[in-house]
């Protein structure tokens, strides 16, 4: 048997894998853990499979998470850095979410239509008013040819404002220290904060909308998922109540 390969995908599945309820992917980069021994199936009473990092796995991501410190790059950084400043203001904020999302169809006559968004951060506020959730999507932009590619997939932006109140694009600085993009070359809709020097800036706010309530297959995401660490232990088990 030829030695199975670990990748970077690897470790990032692993790490998803770890910080989620262990719903199965299916996929060929599920197998390959779980032929490696880093991820081992789990059968509850009611039969349902899961699946559970086991101690092998943990010492791989233990191993890697220095070399990833090392080499974490620019959007991994300012990602980890958005999410931060989130769990600092009150909220509870999620990385790398999967979230269904409605979007509308290509012309008025055809009906609106689903499709699967992960938002790089996606919070909410630390309450438990369904109300006051008050939903925010940010995307992290390092590169200006990652931009350009991104504003080209409208389909794409309609799905975070599907799920946020608020959009909001973060854009890196060049080598020389200048921000990607302009604020006026972002969709009106969206928000602009740029990155700099540590530091985040304002340049245009996010045109907030009002939603009634989170749709429930995003609140049962949430409640499978781990958030940022730093927000109240409690606001895990308020989402949970939620559902």
């Amino acid at each position: 048997m030829s030695e199975i390969p670990f990748t970077r995908h690897h470790a990032r599945r692993l790490r998803e894998m770890y910080r989620s309820a262990g719903w199965p992917c299916c996929d060929g980069v599920e197998v390959e853990l779980l032929a490696a021994g880093l991820l081992e199936r789990v059968r509850s009473s009611e039969g349902h499979e899961t699946l559970r990092v086991t101690d092998a796995g943990i010492a791989r991501i233990a191993d890697t998470l220095g070399s990833n410190r090392a080499v974490m790059t620019a959007h991994e950084a300012l990602v980890e850095q958005v999410a931060r400043e989130m769990t600092r203001s009150g909220r509870i904020a999620w990385r790398g979410l999967m979230l269904r999302a409605r979007v509308p169809g290509a012309t008025p006559e055809e009906a609106p239509r689903w499709c699967m968004a992960k938002p790089d951060v996606f919070s909410i506020r630390n309450t438990s008013v369904e109300a006051y959730a008050h939903p925010i999507v940010h995307e992290i932009k390092v590169r200006r040819a990652d931009l350009l590619s991104d504003l080209k997939k409208p389909e794409k932006r309609a799905a975070y404002l599907d799920l946020g109140g608020e959009c909001w694009y973060v854009l890196g600085c060049d080598a020389r220290g200048r921000p990607i993009a302009r604020a006026d070359e972002i969709p009106a809709e969206c928000g602009v904060l740029v990155a700099c020097e540590g530091r985040l800036t304002v340049e245009r706010a996010a045109q907030h909308r009002e939603l009634e309530r989170l749709p429930f297959q995003v609140w049962m995401a949430l409640a499978k998922a781990q958030p940022v660490p730093g927000f109240d232990e409690d606001a895990q088990g308020m989402l949970n109540g939620q559902i």
